[in-house]
């Protein structure tokens, strides 16, 4: 991709401007558009993977993705292209939008992409061509929509179907019901489940914030933009911490193909005033990303974005991803809304949360603890609280990082008996420097596990309860790599391989662990000890730093997880 010579006078952490946003774009547009199909209504991109809705929705799913591209960055000549797609594709070759079916997900693309660029798209089009369009797009009135962030498809449509006066009434019961829908799902703090349960992941930030924020922002709701952009800014202050100095987003949670699309809701925030960010943070946040992908081989040698992280990697792939999938990639292109005046263009660049110091920071809502090392920039994520078993890994590891990818050989996990299941998680709490959840692992047994963190430096303890006496129990740690060094060592109840046995009644395992880039960290032996008084108490002495020492209690029996001097 053929990119502008990095500015590092404006941009000292990424290099990147606002002129190196507009060329990607571009570049992104540019290489989808030898595969529009005649017409122009469907983009029939390269790729093996065949989505389970089938090839002629996975062509209106290129089409309409990269309309949302086109229309966050408003030239008017590609706009043109898409215009005549409009023109063959309602009414004719574009499949029908039926009770949960992938065109209700790609007509939410189309109707945002239309309301955004109303004037130079919708306004201009021939009147028989915008009553096929919004004929086309009132089916999602009806469609039934799956219980989670598809709820939000139906009011997106909504919203341009009411503002441009189709069937108007039917519009707005539909955007109030999909609203009041997403109550039930809320977490507090800026957190979202995406539907019921605890499936926390980055739908947050690129679909449940996302078209509540700009559906009261276009609509001009001043009550809605207060109530969904407060959710926003106090989100956006958990998910600074999200990214390493790299750029990289923490590599968690399905959908991951998405890529830059993790920049989304930073450029949200300041788009509609919402955010706790200084300009210049949030443009290092999303530059970052967009670079850590761009740098990293994400673009193919065709200027396409294939299924994958960096680079092709189907194995990223879930059964709902075709060829163009990856172009809601396209949503991290939001802040070219922005004027190129505004202070996330031209304000300097800000240090990330992961470039100023080392952070422990616990999020009630998820159970999460994020843990972050300026040193090397690495952030890790500890999993006390999200699950969502469709999609393992990427829920229901212990642990997640913006450096590693969940191994096929259960990373950061408690296997019993040989089995590593994790399922049932239920929170048991966060606080300064720890997270604890109780989960049913293998055999049907109750973990109790907590983690607490330092620097780069972990404690884990578990409790198992209910195994028979004599059951294999084998902890396992980061998987390494690339220049990162993964450390477990055993501290009650293992062994120098990481394996014990239960015995009578429940049995307390700890280890330590480490996951880390420097080139010559401190022994980790002399970081922390460990020691249990047999009740299943957990006495930690940190090295440096205050408090110095914690006793940690686990109780298999009751749901209370005690931390403290």
């Amino acid at each position: 991709m053929d990119l502008p010579a990095d500015d590092r006078a404006s941009s000292p952490y990424t290099g990147f401007t606002r002129a190196h946003w507009e060329a990607a774009a571009d570049a992104l547009l540019a290489a989808v558009e030898p595969y529009g199909t005649a017409g122009r209504a469907l983009y029939q991109l390269p790729g093996g993977h065949v989505s389970h809705a089938g090839r002629l929705s996975d062509g209106l799913e290129g089409y309409a993705r990269t309309l949302l591209l086109a229309a966050f960055r408003r030239d008017e000549n590609v706009l043109g292209r898409y215009a005549e797609g409009l023109a063959a594709g309602p009414g004719g070759v574009w499949p029908a939008i039926t009770d949960r079916s992938q065109p209700l997900v790609e007509a939410a693309s189309v109707a945002l992409a239309l309301r955004l660029t109303r004037p130079l798209l919708w306004d201009r089009l021939d009147d028989p061509v915008r009553q096929r369009t919004a004929a086309w797009l009132s089916d999602a009135l009806t469609a039934q929509p799956w219980p989670c962030n598809w709820e939000l498809f139906p009011v997106t449509v909504a919203g341009f179907l009411a503002e441009t006066g189709h069937r108007e009434q039917a519009a707005r019961r539909v955007i109030d019901r999909g609203l009041e829908r997403i109550e039930g799902w809320y977490a507090g703090d800026g957190w979202y489940t995406d539907g019921d349960g605890r499936k926390f992941d980055y739908y947050n930030g690129w679909a449940l914030h996302l078209y509540p924020v700009l559906h009261a922002w276009l609509a001009d709701d001043r009550a809605l933009l207060s109530l969904y952009g407060g959710r926003l800014s106090r989100h956006l202050a958990d998910y600074a911490h999200l990214f390493g100095g790299d750029g990289a987003p923490l590599h968690q949670g399905r959908s991951l193909t998405y890529r830059f699309a993790t920049a989304a809701p930073l450029w949200l925030g300041a788009l509609t005033g919402h955010t706790p960010l200084p300009p210049g943070e949030t443009r290092r946040l999303a530059s970052g990303a967009l670079r850590y992908f761009l740098d990293g081989g994400a673009v193919d040698r065709r200027g396409l974005l294939p299924l994958g992280w960096l680079g092709r990697d189907e194995s990223l792939a879930q059964a709902y991803s075709g060829p163009a999938s990856p172009y809601w990639a396209s949503k991290g292109f939001l802040g070219l809304l922005l004027p190129p005046a505004h202070e996330a263009w031209t304000a300097r660049e800000e240090p990330a949360p992961a470039d100023r110091a080392d952070v422990v920071r616990p999020l009630s809502a998820p159970n999460w603890l994020l843990q972050s090392t300026r040193s090397d920039g690495l952030v890790r994520l500890h999993n006390h609280g999200s699950e969502d078993v469709r999609y393992d890994p990427y829920y229901t590891r212990l642990a997640y990082s913006t450096a590693t990818a969940p191994a096929p050989s259960y990373d950061n996990s408690v296997i019993v008996g040989g089995d590593p299941s994790r399922t049932g998680i239920e929170p048991l709490g966060v606080g300064d420097g720890w997270a604890a959840s109780r989960h049913t692992g293998g055999g049907g047994t109750r973990v109790t596990s907590v983690v607490l963190a330092r620097g780069a430096v972990e404690v884990r303890g578990h409790l198992v309860d209910g195994a028979a006496p004599g059951t294999p129990v084998r902890l396992t740690g980061w998987a390494a790599g690339n220049g990162r060094r993964a450390e477990l060592l055993p501290a009650v109840g293992l062994s120098g391989t990481l394996t014990g046995t239960t015995g009578e009644g429940p049995t307390l395992f700890a280890a330590l662990a480490r996951l880390t880039a420097e080139p010559d960290p401190a022994p980790l032996a002399d970081l922390v000890t460990v020691r249990a008084d047999g009740t299943g108490t957990l006495e930690v002495h940190w090295a440096t730093g205050t408090p110095a020492r914690l006793r940690v209690r686990l109780d298999a029996a009751g749901a209370v997880v005690s931390v403290g001097e």
